[in-house]
């Protein structure tokens, strides 16, 4: 019989659709984004019956380090585009006050290995009064390869008056009666010596009278409370306890890594921006950070929130009324730096980033959180040409430069600060090419750049001559650092340095060192230019 043509377009599109659906059999494998790995903290609820749970299960040495896979591959000029819409915080219901929360107790025996200091802590704020009333559990492993007789801790609120009462210590459940608290140093002399590779725990009841903000972030306002070094932590130990001298400007603290979990219970109005995710905990709100420097944290019952995402990376911008824009443009200069950077550089350490507007002269960076202000906010105009977008990205670039990868800030303050710096200029070049020379004159040469990369905080007399040399000459060193070595081997030397150093220490000479396995070009002119000592 010979087909019909109304048959011969059926028997085609019989084909096509058999076609269709065989080449719909073997897909291309996607990548499946990795799940955020369980936390470590085991912690009971805060009411619940005294049983012994571990902290950190028997056979875990150390945390392996957070990836997170974005569901859109970042490219190297970033389009994603915030949707920077008013998002409604949603209240939590008041909950009438209920006993504190009972220690938390362990029972695993020491690591064979050494692993990170974990904290948890429950923290009652009332908003209105203006204090903390807290219960911090640590549980300490001697890495230091070594005996120890005392462990110290920062308490940085002791800066502050009668900012800082300390109403209880113990060790193990122990009280502990012979400790010292002299200015921000909590040395806590042990009963018995803690060997090498063992572990203990350290239980400490304070309150905090938080007082009015300074020059600095920490206290409150008129609408804010700004929590940052807030609670004593367990200073790195490198032949000794590492706590310096804080100074006018720079930043003093050197941080090692640990897991963080901090329930919050506070005004039902009050929100909190954190750099970590929140989940409810019974009576309380939740936060945990993995593998973080520090916990730090801003509260008001006046926050605005836009948000977008990269990945599964959450960004929230928070502001207050007037500067929506402004929220907004940061919020999309956040997108952008980290798309670009977890191409350029290493995938993006925490769950979220939160931006935050308060009252400073500057910008300061902490894990998942960066501190932007006002200032920054009034002036913006639209666009990248402002003070918001190149200090919001210094400080993004932190997360990196500070956050996964570590340094003595105080001595060698260039190791994070030029790299952050520089990062800014690596932003306008993917994202804004035509900006490259605005950027180095709006940021750099205008100040006149010069002295001594690497000297350290307490080699300047003012904060002019210390940016001038550690941050914007040191932008100008890694310029011609990228010249010498080409692109390819520049750029292989950061990501090799952030995977090398991920959740570490580095020092200038392990940075050179990294520098000099990516590539063969001779570099000691240039040192002998930029630094006062050969690396």
């Amino acid at each position: 019989m010979k087909p019909t043509p109304s048959r011969l377009i059926r028997i085609a599109c019989t084909v096509l659709l058999f076609s269709f659906l065989a080449s719909c059999a073997t897909p291309t494998p996607v990548p499946t984004p990795q799940v955020f790995a369980p936390f470590i903290l085991v912690t009971r609820a805060p009411n619940a019956s005294p049983t012994p749970t571990p902290f950190q299960p028997a056979a875990q040495t150390d945390t392996n380090v957070p990836i997170f896979i974005p569901t859109v591959t970042s490219t190297l000029s970033p389009t994603i585009a915030p949707s920077a819409t008013f998002t409604q915080i949603p209240t939590q219901t008041q909950v009438p006050p209920t006993n504190p929360p009972p220690a938390v107790t362990f029972t695993s025996p020491p690591p064979s290995e050494p692993s990170r200091t974990n904290y948890i802590l429950y923290a009652t704020m009332d908003f209105a009064a203006r204090t903390l009333d807290v219960e911090e559990t640590i549980r300490y492993y001697n890495s230091t390869g070594t005996s120890l007789s005392d462990i110290v801790l920062s308490v940085q609120p002791n800066f502050y008056g009668n900012a800082f009462v300390l109403n209880s210590i113990s060790q193990d459940s122990v009280v502990l009666t012979s400790y010292t608290l002299n200015g921000q140093a909590l040395t806590v002399n042990l009963p018995q010596l803690l060997p090498a590779g063992s572990a203990t725990t350290l239980t400490l009841s304070f309150r905090l009278n938080i007082p009015a903000k300074g020059a600095g972030l920490f206290g409150y306002d008129f609408n804010q409370i700004n929590l940052v070094d807030w609670y004593p932590f367990v200073v790195p130990y490198n032949g000794g306890w590492i706590l310096h001298d804080p100074m006018p400007f720079g930043e003093h603290l050197v941080y090692d890594t640990s897991d963080i979990e901090v329930n919050i219970k506070t005004d039902a109005d009050v929100i909190i921006a954190t750099g970590a995710p929140s989940e409810p905990n019974g009576e309380w709100t939740r936060y945990r950070l993995y593998g973080a420097r520090t916990f730090s944290l801003s509260a008001s019952d006046e926050f605005l929130v836009t948000e977008s995402a990269v990945g599964l990376v959450v960004i929230r911008s928070y502001y207050f009324d007037g500067y929506g824009a402004a929220a907004d443009g940061i919020l999309y200069g956040a997108v952008q730096a980290v798309s670009l950077f977890e191409a350029k550089f290493a995938p993006y350490p925490y769950q979220s980033l939160a931006i935050v507007q308060t009252d400073i002269h500057d910008g300061q960076e902490y894990d998942g959180l960066v501190f932007l202000s006002t200032d920054f906010y009034g002036q913006y105009g639209g666009g990248a040409k402002n003070n918001l977008t190149t200090i919001g990205v210094h400080e993004i670039a932190h997360q990196w430069w500070f956050g996964l990868v570590g340094s003595d800030q105080a001595l060698e303050p260039w190791v994070d600060e030029a790299m952050s710096v520089y990062s800014e200029r690596i932003f306008y070049e993917y994202n804004y090419p035509r900006y490259g020379d605005w950027w180095w004159q709006f940021r750099v040469d205008y100040f006149g750049a010069s002295g001594y990369v690497d000297a350290n905080i307490y080699n300047f007399g003012d904060q002019r001559s210390y940016v001038n040399a550690v941050y914007l000459n040191g932008a100008h060193f890694f310029e011609d650092l990228r010249i010498r070595m080409g692109d390819d081997d520049f750029f292989r030397f950061l990501k090799a340095y952030a995977a090398i150093h991920a959740r570490g220490h580095a020092t200038s000479n392990d940075l050179f060192a990294t520098i000099r396995a990516n590539t063969s070009a001779d570099i000691s002119d240039l040192i002998a230019a930029y630094f006062s000592q050969s690396h």
